[in-house]
């Protein structure tokens, strides 16, 4: 029961009373008076209770004003504050960047809109944890506002990402002083604990208003640098240029037409055609994508293929690729080989292997018969991953070749741990193995390392006759480049197995 109501209940039982003494009429003056007094003295605790009832509601309320204020003023401060660094976040450097472009600078100053992202960072997410990792962000923010000027807004717009707002440099260099010390901030490794973690930083720099008139842009452009700086893997810093914008703009042009090309079925495939160098004979062919724009003719492996690997497209593109030279290999004879490169994304595909075993079960084409090709590079890349996805091809019955050797590290390692039955010597030495000494030595070293792990010795990019006299002279068995043959369409590679062909083979063999 409410304060109000049990006054109300008292207010009406004594009300009630004094009608009844009142009624009866020989209610004696001393009785009469007595109730008088209670009335009054009842009066004064309804008085004092109100009283006491509105100065309690009123504390109520005011403290309840006092939670609202500052529930309110938290949320404006999570609003424009990144919870865990306690920097500005991504709405208040927005709203500075608006101030500031509508204010330009001076005398020739300018606004310096750098964006950063960490080196390293997912690294340490990954093999520590996200607890160790705020931790990291924490040193970081607080390096990083110890290397800005007083005055710049430092923030963090998520992640490793952060962004700092530099207002009224004397020009580019005095731009490229924050940068450098944001790199130097960083230079000393991060401890958390007993471990002690290396963070990096690309930096990407536009400067307003040369760079850009409005928010947009200025941050679109220093993103676009930002990108420039990243690609060096290594604390790298970098300005926006005209030149990037360029070509960041025909890569996302080159992408939108790499979807459409492989949907429209516009990328074909074409086979490198590999002889034994001795007899002539065609030993196998390598498969590889070729893409014939509308416009721009065609389009180099090297240039789409990196596109497709970022964008995830390059599953789909590799599944097309080998279900189109298997078709071919179907009709070939069945000593021939098909040799077809595995991209490095591909590494991360846990269900690699029972995809190539359905496509090689569907076009009826061995697995003894299929050689999968892997860049030194990738394997160095991801060793753990490779060694994974290529035991279980293997396990399969699919050859592994190691194609671009001796252009990576660590070769005796990855012999030794990783069962090949295949390395191919990189072009660069065969190209330069007649004009020096050096080179020549390299790939003589190549085919004997081979020999003595029992490989297969094939070289790459053959286009004079004394490199092919060479390379059989050291001991390279196999060999392709064009003193033998281009890419061949699917069609041509037959005319190889006709008695005609094998003729003009033996030919030009003898000849050579």
């Amino acid at each position: 029961m409410s304060l109000i109501a049990f006054i109300m209940l008292v207010a009406t039982f004594y009300a009630w009373r004094v009608d009844i003494f009142a009624n009866e009429g020989n209610t004696p003056a001393k009785e009469q008076t007595i109730e008088v007094d209670e009335l009054l003295l009842l009066g004064g605790v309804l008085m004092l209770s109100l009283l006491v009832f509105a100065i309690r509601r009123y504390l109520e309320q005011k403290r309840e004003t006092g939670r609202r204020v500052a529930a309110e003023t938290l949320a404006r401060e999570l609003a424009f504050q990144d919870g865990l660094t306690g920097l500005p976040n991504r709405r208040q450097y927005d709203d500075a960047l608006k101030a500031a472009l509508a204010a330009p600078p001076r005398g020739g100053a300018v606004h310096g809109v750098f964006l950063l992202d960490l080196n390293g960072f997912k690294q340490i997410n990954d093999v520590h944890g996200h607890a160790i990792g705020d931790e990291v962000l924490i040193v970081v923010a607080q390096r990083l506002q110890s290397a800005v000027r007083g005055g710049d807004l430092l923030a963090r717009f998520g992640g490793d990402e952060f962004a700092i707002l530099a207002r009224h440099l004397v020009g580019p260099e005095a731009a490229t002083n924050v940068a450098l010390r944001v790199i130097q901030a960083l230079e000393i490794p991060i401890a958390t604990g007993r471990l002690q973690h290396r963070i990096g930083a690309g930096i990407g720099i536009a400067v307003v208003p040369n760079d850009a008139t409005v928010p947009e842009e200025a941050l679109r452009k220093a993103d676009v640098a930002l990108y420039r700086a990243k690609e060096e893997r290594r604390s790298a810093l970098r300005f926006f240029e005209p030149q990037m914008d360029r070509q960041v703009r025909e890569r996302h042009q080159i992408e939108i037409d790499l979807r459409e090309a492989m949907e429209s079925g516009c990328i074909s495939t074409v086979f490198q055609p590999s002889f034994n160098l001795k007899s002539g004979e065609v030993v196998g062919f390598e498969a590889a994508p070729l893409w014939i724009h509308q416009i721009h003719g065609v389009i180099p492996a090297e240039r789409f293929i990196p596109i497709a690997e970022e964008t995830g497209l390059i599953h789909q593109l590799a599944a097309q690729l080998l279900r189109e030279a298997c078709a071919a290999a179907a009709r070939w004879p069945p000593h021939i080989v098909l040799a077809v490169d595995l991209f490095p994304s591909q590494l991360k595909d846990r269900d690699l292997k029972a995809q190539v075993v359905k496509i090689l079960t569907e076009s009826g084409v061995a697995p003894q018969r299929l050689e999968i090709e892997i860049t030194e590079s990738a394997l160095v890349a991801d060793l753990e991953g490779a060694q994974h996805v290529l035991g279980g091809l293997r396990e399969a019955g699919v050859r592994i070749a190691l194609d671009n050797f001796g252009t990576g590290y660590s070769s005796l390692y990855h012999l030794r741990n990783i069962k090949l039955d295949k390395i191919k010597i990189d072009k660069s030495f065969i190209e330069t193995m007649n004009s020096t000494r050096e080179s020549a030595a390299i790939v003589s070293a190549l085919i004997g390392l081979g020999e003595g792990f029992g490989l297969t010795i094939a070289a790459e990019g053959i286009d004079t006759t004394q490199q092919r006299a060479e390379l059989v002279r050291t001991g390279c068995e196999q060999g392709q480049g064009h003193l033998y043959s281009d890419p061949l369409s699917a069609e041509a590679t037959t005319a190889f197995f006709a008695p005609p062909a094998m003729r003009l083979v033996e030919e030009h063999s003898l000849a050579s």
